[in-house]
């Protein structure tokens, strides 16, 4: 009988240290026309908010959007760049509509670019082909 707890007592443990590493860090970022590169006098606006499971590296997300010139063209994640540089994009949005949420999978690379301040997400549409608003995704306190 001992055994057996000693056992389940022990497995608790891993168990839980097992967990214990993982952490979900939190990003948000406003989206402006003033924060593309080229900057543009837009008014339309939004917001990003995002986490990211340490343990399973996986990024969600969810972001909202209004008042741009059209419809949005392409929406993405960009990087590895800091603010005021471009870079490719890394995550494509398949669904435009405001709200836009999902997920993704990252690569161990992407991850230390997210965490160090070097992503961001921007809405395009046909009047700004590069990108109308745009926010560099920045890690909550």
């Amino acid at each position: 009988m001992r055994t057996k707890l000693f056992g389940a007592a022990i497995a608790a443990l891993l168990l839980t240290a097992g967990t214990a590493g993982a952490a979900t860090l939190t990003f948000s970022a406003p989206l402006k026309g003033g924060d593309e590169v080229p900057a543009n006098a837009t008014t339309g606006s939004g917001q990003v908010e995002a986490s990211l499971d340490t343990d399973a590296k996986v990024l969600s997300y969810k972001v909202t959007y209004s008042g741009l010139t059209g419809a949005a063209t392409m929406a993405h994640f960009h990087g590895p760049a800091a603010a005021g540089a471009n870079a490719p994009p890394v995550i494509t949005m398949m669904s435009l509509n405001s709200p836009i949420t999902g997920s993704a999978k990252l690569t161990d690379a992407q991850v230390a670019d997210l965490k160090a301040g070097k992503w961001y997400f921007n809405v395009h549409t046909q009047a700004h082909p590069g990108g109308e608003i745009r926010g560099q995704l920045k890690a909550a306190p």
